[in-house]
């Protein structure tokens, strides 16, 4: 680990915490659960927590379980009451473990939440308390090979219809213009938002002809041979090697895999908001990233030195050094702004993420079942089992299923 971020925090005293008091000053450790269990993203993340404990007076004890399995343990903890002191969760997640009384609202804590992107506050927000803040967020974005737009002829599409001039131009034998993830999981969804969301679709109602026609782009796209079949079965990861291994021209994904990008000097790529409807709007895109939280405690003390964590966490330092580190965008809207001038391939993801949405925002807890629906019509439609129309009428039925 080179220090970088405890450096940073060192240098600013990681403002924007809560106030101490002598209750507070007794407690000396905290602990802290996530789902970050790769070796060098736990490693950073325990780098951060341990920077920003020795500024509350704490030692953070990290714990990280497998992205499946944290939201079950959190539900058992909070049945046995054994909850940890800082608690991360997917945004998408928040929604449900709010619900059950088991977290605190943030304000009482006196944390500092200005500044941050509506959306992003909004995926901490249940029934009108923050009770989460992400000091750093992600969404997608259209990646394109450079050399092989510029040999082709051909722009960056901004449009639908650009997209799949695009797309066919840079088709040939052994490459595809466009990829994307449609497989049978929530990845595909999340994928599908900007397309639904832009066209003015809704997750509240799937059977509309504006979710129908964002549908029939991809379908579009399959049946012209600019898009390959395979879109079924890949994920976000399968999506990212074949544009790394020139198998596909543009291809929509998020930030995190520019690190693996930039290790290839001899592939030229570039980002772009990903395409809309029409030319001149502006994408909306779904909001990806974690969100803390300080869950109830019968120690007020413990609650208040995790609050001060989750605060240092949140300081515009912190989430800086966080952005840069794991090619994310930081939370509060004027520090997004010095990164992207400071990393200008993150330039596209930032403007996106001023207008992106959490999934849960008009769904709540309920979201999972549209996001199953999703995928599910995806699925029959790119097949061509059922035709975008049939494909999003049984998704609003598993959407409004019991």
């Amino acid at each position: 680990m080179t220090g970088t971020i405890a450096l940073a925090l060192a240098a600013t005293g990681c403002g924007g915490g809560t106030g101490t008091g002598s209750a507070t000053s007794e407690v000396t450790s905290i602990t802290a659960l996530d789902y970050y269990t790769d070796a060098s993203e736990h490693g950073q993340w325990d780098e951060i927590l341990t920077a920003c404990g020795r500024t509350a007076g704490v030692k953070v004890e990290q714990t990280s379980v497998p992205p499946a399995s944290l939201v079950p343990r959190v539900l058992r903890q909070a049945s046995s009451r054994t909850l940890p002191d800082l608690l991360m969760l997917d945004n998408p997640d928040l929604q449900q473990i709010a619900q059950t009384g088991v977290l605190t609202p943030l304000d009482q804590y006196g944390i500092d939440a200005s500044g941050f992107a509506k959306g992003i506050l909004s995926a901490g927000t249940y029934q009108g308390k923050v009770y989460g803040l992400a000091p750093d967020v992600s969404t997608v974005a259209l990646f394109f090979n450079k050399d092989m737009l510029a040999k082709a002829g051909v722009a960056v599409p901004r449009s639908w219809d650009e997209l799949k001039t695009a797309a066919a131009k840079l088709t040939r034998p052994g490459r595809y213009g466009m990829a994307v993830d449609a497989n049978a999981t929530f990845e595909s969804s999340w994928q599908f938002l900007p397309f639904l969301w832009s066209n003015g679709g809704d997750e509240k109602q799937l059977d509309t002809p504006q979710a129908a026609q964002a549908l029939q782009l991809w379908v579009d796209l399959v049946k012209s041979g600019s898009m390959s079949k395979s879109v079924l079965n890949w994920t976000q990861a399968d999506v990212h090697d074949q544009f790394a291994n020139g198998k596909t021209a543009m291809m929509l994904n998020g930030p995190w895999r520019i690190p693996a990008l930039n290790k290839d000097e001899n592939l030229h790529w570039g980002v772009a908001s990903v395409p809309v409807p029409r030319t001149g709007q502006t994408p909306v895109t779904p909001l990806g990233g974690e969100v803390w939280t300080v869950p109830q405690s019968p120690s007020k003390a413990r609650q208040e030195k995790a609050a001060q964590v989750l605060a240092c966490l949140n300081d515009s330092s912190s989430m800086l050094s966080l952005a840069k580190q794991h090619f994310t965008v930081p939370s509060r809207s004027t520090v997004a702004s010095q990164y992207a001038e400071q990393v200008p391939s993150m330039a596209a993801f930032v403007q996106s993420v001023e207008s992106a949405r959490p999934r849960t925002a008009k769904l709540g807890v309920k979201w999972p079942k549209a996001a199953t629906g999703i995928h599910t019509a995806i699925q029959a439609a790119l097949t061509g089992q059922q035709t975008p129309e049939e494909a999003l009428s049984h998704a609003q039925q598993i959407a409004t299923s019991n």
